[in-house]
């Protein structure tokens, strides 16, 4: 099995190995006679790009003064963190000029690429007009975005709030349903995570990341996980506990519900086939409004549609978004239809940049590029290629549990026994340091930290993506 290493190293200790016990029987000598015979690593795809020479603060004097001056609750990856100091489309650069490929971007990000020169441009040229005024005054480029993020949308869903991220879009949605629907209730997923205010932690279903304070009329059901959920694959199964949540957890009447489609803190997960379009009928049904929280899986990054939710062949009523949105811009949004939006206009409903013109101007610009280069249909043939390269794999190391995902919005859940599917928590710390040694930055997520997200920047190439593949088989040789 994978952890047949692990186990070794916990001989005769009487416990599980940490990451650190781990680390240290890879470099071990009994670990030295398989190494010598290991191939060498895969190559990264030649890039024509030369950073610029970094003279700025190292990266030990960096994390010196964020443990002085920043809050305790920042985390950061790896043993040694790294300074990253520059980025062009799919790849970083640290300090010391070492070039990585971003299979993460920036946590979902960057969409477009790192400094993508169009949205750059667009960014500078309206920095040099105007960088600030807000909407008590008239300015183009927050309509000309919105008309144009408009467009994109399904059905109804044609007005347009403007705000700084995921967080902000959400928590104004959550406002907006209770306000329409005159319920306070909301329901969401197990599983879930939708940002980190005092309300949005109520939404989200991961402990980790809520804090012992009052959630406020938030029910959280059954999450439709295919991999994890005791129903499989079964939608219709998991929507109809929802139902009975209602009728038995409920008052019967909800303010509303929310939902990735594309889970992305939980683990990459794809909800159920079918799920969503029972779900929606029956909150509707019970006087509630129906969020897509569409802040990682939207923009074409699935690849077979442009939104998450289309997917699951529902529109929403009120769609929330950020990220990609902005290629790193602190923008957010929220879509809806004019009706829910009325509700708003019973006060003053004001965000102060919100539609800022530099974050407008390269938000529409994102846009733009995501089409001009078609990027949509990039995301679903290299995807698709690096599915089938990830299943292959999965076939070769036992520690691969589970491929999900589309596009470039994928998982790679890792386990130390796939029947039980036992979280392969400190075996995914070893193989987390490895890929980073051999220029390759993932993400992790799952309330364990035991699968890795693969949500590259979307001009994430094929080529890029055999060397992502041969690195984690290199690296998952030693197990």
């Amino acid at each position: 099995m994978a952890s047949s290493l692990l186990r070794r190293a916990a001989a005769g200790r009487g416990r599980c190995p940490s990451p650190s016990d781990v680390l240290r029987r890879l470099v071990s000598s009994e670990a030295a006679p398989e190494q010598a015979l290991a191939r060498p690593p895969p190559e990264m795809p030649p890039f024509d790009h030369r950073p610029a020479p970094y003279a700025g603060m190292g990266g030990d004097e960096i994390l010196q003064k964020r443990k002085k001056f920043l809050g305790p609750s920042l985390f950061y990856y790896y043993q040694k963190p790294l300074n990253i100091v520059e980025g062009k489309m799919q790849y970083l650069f640290d300090e010391q000029g070492k070039r990585y490929l971003d299979c993460f971007g920036g946590i979902v990000t960057v969409s477009c690429g790192h400094c993508h020169p169009d949205i750059v441009n667009a960014v500078l040229e309206q920095t040099k007009l105007l960088q600030h005024t807000t909407t008590i005054y008239l300015h183009h480029a927050i309509v000309e975005f919105a008309e144009a993020l408009a467009s994109k949308m399904p059905g109804n869903l044609k007005v347009v709030y403007f705000v700084n991220s995921g967080t902000e879009a959400n928590e104004l949605a959550m406002l907006m349903a209770r306000l329409y629907s005159g319920n306070l209730s909301m329901v969401a997923l197990r599983n879930g995570y939708h940002g980190g205010s005092a309300g949005t932690i109520g939404l989200t279903g991961l402990q980790t990341w809520k804090y012992p304070i009052p959630q406020g009329e938030i029910h959280h059901v059954m999450n439709p996980d295919p991999y994890r959920g005791v129903f499989g694959s079964d939608g219709a199964a998991y929507a109809k506990e929802v139902e009975e949540h209602i009728n038995y957890g409920s008052s019967g009447r909800v303010g509303g519900f929310i939902a990735e489609t594309f889970q992305g803190v939980g683990g990459a997960v794809e909800l159920a086939p079918g799920y969503l379009k029972s779900v929606y009928d029956t909150v509707r049904k019970a006087g509630g409004v129906c969020i897509a929280d569409e802040v990682q899986s939207g923009f074409g990054r699935t690849g077979s549609n442009y939104w998450g939710f289309q997917t699951q062949d529902v529109i929403p009523d009120i769609v929330t978004m950020a990220k990609g949105i902005g290629n790193g811009l602190p923008l957010g949004a929220l879509v809806t239809t004019p009706e829910i939006a009325s509700v708003m206009a019973q006060k003053i409903q004001f965000n102060t940049f919100g539609g800022n013109p530099v974050c407008s101007a390269g938000g529409l610009a994102v846009l733009k590029v995501l089409d001009k280069e078609k990027r949509q249909a990039h995301c679903a043939d290299v995807g698709a290629h690096l599915v089938e390269r990830l299943k292959t794999l999965q076939q070769k190391h036992e520690i691969i549990g589970d491929v999900r995902g589309r596009g470039l919005m994928l998982g790679v859940e890792l386990v130390t026994d796939r029947t039980e599917k036992t979280p392969a928590k400190a075996e995914t710390a070893v193989l987390f340091e490895k890929l980073k040694d051999l220029g390759i930055l993932v993400g992790k997520g799952g309330l364990h930290g035991n699968v890795f997200r693969i949500k590259p920047p979307m001009c994430f190439s094929k080529e890029d993506a055999d060397f992502l593949v041969d690195a984690m088989d290199y690296a998952m040789s030693g197990f």
